[in-house]
């Protein structure tokens, strides 16, 4: 499985993309626990008080698992594609 990093969080995991082996039907927060055993200095970016912080976005192929699903709950695919997003600002 394999998540995409953006802004600061890529610099915290020193990639923009990380591959996780977890299995076919796990749930998104064995993912990102996952992710966070393979690149510890991305649990200080992205969790609060052990879960994840409201600030971050994660999608799951492109979709809210938050808002359409289980959140962490929701069960995802090896083959599935995460992504961590931290707020964004503009103009």
């Amino acid at each position: 499985m394999e998540w995409k990093l953006f802004a600061h969080l890529r610099d915290a995991a020193d990639a923009d993309s990380v591959t996780v082996d977890v299995a076919d039907g796990a749930t998104v927060g064995t993912a990102l626990d996952a992710l966070l055993d393979s690149r510890p200095a991305l649990a200080a970016e992205v969790l609060d008080d052990g879960d994840l912080a409201e600030h971050i976005r994660l999608l799951v192929d492109g979709e809210d698992p938050f808002l359409a699903d289980d959140g962490l709950q929701t069960t995802v695919d090896a083959d599935a594609e995460l992504a961590l997003f931290p707020p964004v600002s503009g103009g």
